[in-house]
């Protein structure tokens, strides 16, 4: 199997890559397709492959002189097997709605602690990172809140979120996330923010938005002095109607829907310190709806080399460098 051409289901996935060897042909065809292994270190071809270790070694000086198939990957320090992680990859990859740890730990026999950790790291390489290139043409921009319902909360929970001034099907406690649409590649763009002021939905809008786009919001009044920067604005009432004409948000609401169906379906409950993770999740998969299970599975697969989170980074214990590195 290699990034263009080999399993076409998650079974044939599993069968191939439950083999070492295959493991082995898959990553090295990943990280050096020119054929030439190189320490990642410090460059150098000068290695030599310890069958029994499984390792490489570098003759070069320096102090971490043995490189395995997952250093400088997602998959570096962990002692789970490549025959775990990559079927593991290849669901929460492809699953419509995500997939949960819990599920995962039973099928592949992990923790569901540990399978918790692989999934977050998957993310990370699933993240899309930088884009260079603005959305242009027309462009849907839309908000959307997350959180639990307050009827379903434990008393006293609800007593105190009252006693801030959250009504009954209020917002206030709920992460919110904005996102943006591009009408003619169909794909989105979503971010969490700490609020929907003014600033903060107007500076989303013209770091990611060509000048002298059409954009298609609802009557937030912070959307309402985009034409002032640049942008044809027009809104829509939804206390009046959902569709007029060519302005509506219809497609960053089915997104919100698939977004939220994952979340409340298959997640259940999600702290907002790890929201962005599961929405990079869920845009990834949106953006690549349209073509195969092999195909999104080796671009991820592509993203995985200088991609690195810890636990304690990914519980909050110490500051995150989950961003990718040089």
């Amino acid at each position: 199997m290699d990034l263009d051409n080999g399993a076409d289901t998650l079974q044939e996935a599993i069968i191939w890559f439950a083999e070492f060897e295959n493991c082995k042909r898959f990553m090295m065809e990943l990280r050096w397709p020119d054929g030439v292994v190189k320490c990642p270190q410090c460059g150098s071809e000068g290695v030599t492959w310890l069958s029994k270790a499984r390792v490489w070694k570098c003759y070069a000086k320096h102090p971490r002189p043995t490189f395995s198939l997952k250093t400088g990957t997602i998959f570096e320090d962990s002692p789970l097997p490549l025959s775990k992680w990559l079927p593991a990859a290849w669901l929460i990859i492809n699953c419509k709605n995500g997939v949960s740890s819990y599920e995962i730990s039973r099928d592949l026999a992990i923790t569901q602690k540990s399978t918790w950790f692989m999934l977050h790291r998957i993310r990370l390489a699933m993240k899309e990172g930088s884009f260079d290139k603005k959305f242009s043409g027309e462009v849907e921009a839309d908000e959307t809140f997350v959180g639990g319902k307050l009827g379903n909360m434990h008393a006293h929970r609800q007593a105190k979120l009252r006693a801030l001034g959250r009504s009954r099907g209020g917002v206030f406690g709920k992460a919110i996330v904005t996102g943006l649409l591009d009408r003619n590649t169909k794909k989105a763009r979503v971010k969490v923010t700490g609020n929907v002021r003014q600033f903060g939905i107007r500076t989303n809008v013209i770091e990611n938005v060509e000048k002298g786009s059409s954009v298609y919001s609802d009557a937030l009044k912070s959307y309402r002095n985009l034409g002032a920067d640049g942008f044809v604005h027009e809104f829509i009432d939804h206390t009046e109607t959902y569709v007029k004409g060519r302005v509506h948000t219809n497609g960053l609401e089915n997104f919100w829907s698939l977004f939220k169906r994952a979340l409340k379906g298959t997640y259940v409950s999600v702290e907002p310190f790890h929201l962005q993770a599961y929405a990079d999740e869920q845009s990834f998969r949106y953006n690549n709806r349209q073509i195969t299970d092999p195909e999104r599975f080796a671009i991820v697969m592509k993203q995985i080399v200088g991609r690195r989170i810890t636990y304690k980074e990914l519980t909050g214990k110490t500051e995150s460098q989950a961003e990718t590195r040089p």
